[in-house]
């Protein structure tokens, strides 16, 4: 199995343009992914820089008709002649999606500092592995306040969702939405955190929760504890960057699904958005 997360700054490349085959091109060259978890998707922001009011959830959508397209709606705005301009996240998965959820993470107010609403989108999969739970998010980049207290949620979110994963499901068929699916107890989380390697908040969202749990742990240094990590942002984008390229993308896993990890990398030759995609696979 093969995951690529990727910031695709609404499909627009280094070039100012943005298309979003250019996007799914350079993903597929990249690896040929079962799993596609995208972050900054655009629906009716015709005001972001090259962009405009296209439904970029239902293009993607459109271009990848063997996958399952599931959409994490951060911000929903007002829009013209009754739409809705929304931002958020998305998840393509080539399996079947059995659950999904839209965690609205904690936004607490600060005056003064621009920020938006963040969401972490969960799916569990049933895949090849079994039923394998996957998150991808974007943290806040100018609150470091909220960027902690979104940390914070996503250790208790995977705390919950784990303890859910050690009982079976009371709702029968005949209970309507009462009948769930059970969630995925091995678990992936993926995206844009807007913190560095050494930082307090990945210190925290790695440390352990408690004696049951499987912490969630760093992809790349469990294969590579010993090598440089690859930079994800700046690597081209030198007007929104100008300093030394630096890393913001993650992939953590469960620590009961890390001996399952093969291979994890960023794609050093992308230039079709500010950062660069990574992935994961797993066997």
């Amino acid at each position: 199995m093969k995951l690529v997360t990727w910031n695709i700054q609404w499909g627009r490349g280094v070039d100012g343009r943005v298309d979003l085959d250019r996007i799914i091109d350079h993903a597929r060259r990249f690896a040929d992914f079962d799993v596609l978890c995208l972050q900054e998707v655009s629906d009716g922001f015709a005001d972001l820089a090259g962009n405009d009011d296209t439904d970029q959830f239902a293009e993607f959508a459109s271009r990848l008709p063997g996958f399952v397209p599931v959409a994490g709606i951060a911000t929903d705005l007002p829009g013209e002649a009754g739409r809705r301009r929304r931002f958020g996240n998305m998840i393509l998965s080539r399996y079947p999606v059995l659950q999904t959820f839209s965690h609205l993470l904690p936004w607490p107010p600060q005056a003064g500092v621009k920020s938006m609403q963040r969401v972490a989108l969960e799916t569990t999969l049933d895949t090849p592995l079994g039923a394998l739970r996957v998150t991808t998010t974007h943290l806040e980049y100018y609150s470091p306040q909220q960027r902690r207290a979104q940390v914070e949620r996503l250790r208790l979110l995977h705390h919950e969702a784990w303890m859910h994963s050690q009982i079976d499901p009371v709702g029968k068929p005949s209970d309507g939405p009462f009948h769930v699916s059970k969630r995925g107890g091995p678990a992936i989380l993926t995206g844009d955190f807007n913190f560095l390697p050494e930082s307090s908040d990945k210190a925290l969202l790695t440390a352990n929760i408690d004696g049951e749990t499987p912490a969630y742990r760093d992809a790349w240094e469990l294969l590579h504890p010993a090598a440089e990590r690859p930079p994800t942002v700046g690597l081209y984008d030198k007007e929104q960057w100008p300093q030394e390229p630096f890393t913001f993308d993650f992939i953590f896993v469960s620590s009961d699904l890390a001996p399952r990890v093969r291979a994890v990398r960023a794609d050093p030759g992308s230039d079709a958005s500010d950062h660069q995609p990574m992935m994961i696979e797993l066997a």
